[in-house]
This record gives structure tokens, sequence and C-alpha cells, in this order.
């Protein structure tokens, strides 16, 4: 059985073009009455591969998505598999890690259970898995973001997240503004969810400077920033991350971001880029119809200039909110730089080499403008006017 499976491998796993896949398919597929043999192996082989992912520096949600983009559904479920039964072998994840379960009653029959759920033969599983195996040895190394599965409890610390119930509110006025299809109050609800972040960070920040909260130190997270617009998605995602005393990194050839600050400054970014970007896609398509109705089509060009000046306008007046945020607390201020001070400092030591990206320009007036006037209606700050045009 070891021996048909090291042989599929070789043909499949390391060729550079696609007739190897087909080789290595056949033998697994061929072999007479031993499938759920052939299944528990595969299984067992494509765990080890998603932990040497994970020693490289990826993270579950971030080979899906690759998976997502250079393969297809089936690809995504198998790699599910295969990211929930490693995770079964450790007491604790670390956080943001996984919520995969394992479905299949054992190992033995997980290759039959597995073609009951696909509806496909043999060979077409036996090609799934091993492209699935095939992307997952050629990921390169990358910047670890935390701790894995199965590391020392210490490293396994949680860190101070925003508390519950705040976080709770701070979800529902979000999903209410996105809900809405009224500018002035998903103004008004933007505006409360940010403050409600605004307020904790100082908070927490007082109380490290105290001693009384609990010792911190910065954490990373990865984001999807994925196609289509992605230039204006990353710009929009930085300007979130800045005004919340973190500091974002884009990566564009795997379609993510990583964010480097404090556990509930993170969880502020995730929710307000996320709540920011439903809201300007939504204003984008109130915008077309608008646009359509006048005799316009439909085009790329003034989407992707109504994103850009969405994500821009909106980093303008993040900042500004973020600046008189500090300036509210001015006793807090020294607290506050220490903060920052560590942020940057961690994620100088993850990106020693940074490059800048020349982004695509603005081509189309309309998109601009109807993009700089969506961003002004999401409004994420109580007390900030509006910036002059």
């Amino acid at each position: 059985m070891k021996d048909t499976v090291d042989r599929a491998f070789a043909a499949a796993l390391y060729a550079q073009d696609d007739t190897g896949l087909d080789i290595g398919a056949s033998m697994l597929a061929a072999e007479p009455g031993r499938w759920g043999g052939v299944g528990r192996e595969l299984l067992a082989r494509g765990e080890a591969y998603v932990r040497q992912a994970w020693e490289r520096g990826w993270r579950p949600a971030d080979v899906l998505r690759l998976v997502r983009r250079d393969l297809d559904q089936r690809h995504i479920r198998i790699t599910g598999d295969l990211i929930a039964g490693e995770a079964r072998r450790y007491a604790r994840l670390p956080e943001r890690w996984t919520d995969a379960e394992v479905w299949w009653t054992s190992d033995d029959t997980y290759a039959e259970q597995l073609a009951r759920r696909e509806k496909a033969d043999r060979f077409t599983l036996a090609t799934t898995f091993l492209e699935v195996l095939r992307l997952l040895i050629r990921l390169p190394s990358i910047e670890p973001v935390g701790p894995l599965p199965g590391d020392p409890v210490d490293a396994l610390a949680e860190h101070a997240h925003i508390e519950p119930r705040m976080l709770g509110r701070i979800r529902a006025l979000l999903a209410k503004a996105e809900a809405t299809t009224f500018p002035e109050e998903a103004e008004a609800l933007s505006a409360k969810a940010q403050e409600l972040m605004a307020r904790h960070t100082v908070d927490e920040a007082l109380l490290a400077a105290s001693g009384k909260g609990p010792a911190q130190v910065p954490a990373a997270c990865r984001i999807g920033v994925e196609p289509p617009y992605e230039e204006a998605k990353a710009v929009l995602l930085d300007a979130v991350a800045t005004a919340n005393r973190c500091r974002a990194v884009w990566n564009s050839g795997f379609e993510f971001s990583t964010v480097v600050g404090f556990e509930s400054d993170l969880e502020a970014v995730e929710l307000l880029y996320t709540s920011l970007l439903v809201q300007g896609t939504a204003a984008m398509t109130r915008a077309e119809a608008a646009q359509r109705s006048g005799g316009r089509k439909r085009t790329k060009t003034f989407r992707q200039s109504f994103l850009l000046a969405y994500a821009s306008r909106l980093g303008q007046r993040l900042a500004e909110t973020a600046e008189h945020t500090a300036a509210e607390a001015p006793d807090y201020l020294p607290a506050l730089i220490a903060r920052d001070v560590a942020v940057t400092s961690r994620a100088d030591e993850m990106f020693p080499r940074t490059t800048t990206t020349r982004l695509r320009g603005a081509t189309d007036h309309a998109g601009w403008e109807h993009g700089t006037a969506a961003a002004d209606a999401a409004h994420v700050s109580a007390r900030t006017k509006p910036l002059p045009r």
C-alpha cells in the first residue's frame, strides 16, 4: 500500500505538468480492493503536509484562501478535511486557528464516506487529493504570525480581548449599519461603533501603563485582501489599521495583509474593515444603478475608481479621527505612545524589508466622485467633521 502511494506521489507531486497527476491518480484508483487503505494513507500524509505548511508560517485561512483562488470547491472541502484531521491531535489550538471538525467515522472509512459526500469516483478523488497536496508542498516560507498547535502552553496564552458585552454591542451596531439603506442612519451607527473601539483602546492602554492590567505584547493576524479591486481594499485596510494603532503589510501575491497590533485592536480592525467594505460595496452598487438609469453601462473602471476614492477618503478621515481621540485624552498620551512604539518595533522585526506599491490610477471621474461621497456617508467618528474637498 505505502509503495503504491510512494510511486503515485513520485509521479504526481513533483512533475511540472499534469501528465504526472493522471499517472499518480490512476495508480491510486487502481489499487485492488484497498480503497479504504489508500484513503487512510492519503489522509495521514496530507495531515503531515499541512503541518509542514504551518511550520513554514502558513495558517489554515491562508491555505484555504490560496486553494480557493487556484483550485475549486471540492479541493477546498478536502483541504478542510486535512486541516481538521491535523487539528484533532492537539488539546488546545492557537487563537484564530480553525473551527473545522472531523466528520468521518474513522480514518479507515474516510475514503468511502468521502466518495459518498462528493458523489465522485476514485480517479476523480485521487486527482483532487494529489492537486491539493501538490499545492501544499509548493508553499514557500512566510512570516509566522503566532504560535503553532502543540507549542508550549505559555506560547498559547490568550491575549486581552475586547470585553464580550462591548464586542457584542460593536458587532450589532456595525451589522445595522451594513443593513440600512439610509446613509444618515449608517453614519450614526458606525460612529457609535468607532467611538466604543477608540474608548476601549485608551482604557486598555491606561490599565497596562498603571500595571493594573495583564502584561501584553503585540500580536499579528492575516486578513484576506482578494480580487477584484484588491489595491483599493489594501488601501482601506491600511487606513483602518493605522487608525486603530496597528500596522498593515500587504502581500499582493498571496492575497492577504498581515496586521500587527495589540489583540483588541486587531479585533477592532477586522470588524471595522469588514463593515466598511460591505458598506462601500453596497454604496457602489447603488451608485452604479443610478449611472445605468442615466444610460451609462456598468464598467470596471467605474467600480475601481469608486473603491479607490472610497478607501482614500476614509483614510483621510480615519487619520483625523485617530488624532482627535488622542487629543481628547492628553493624560493617556504616554501610554498610547508606548503601545505605538511596541507595535512599530514588532512590525519592523517581522518585516525588516518592505517596498511601496504604485497603485493603478482612478480614471473614471464619476466613479471617484461617487466613491468620495460614499466615504463621507460612512462616517466613523461621532465628533469628526468632514474634510474639505
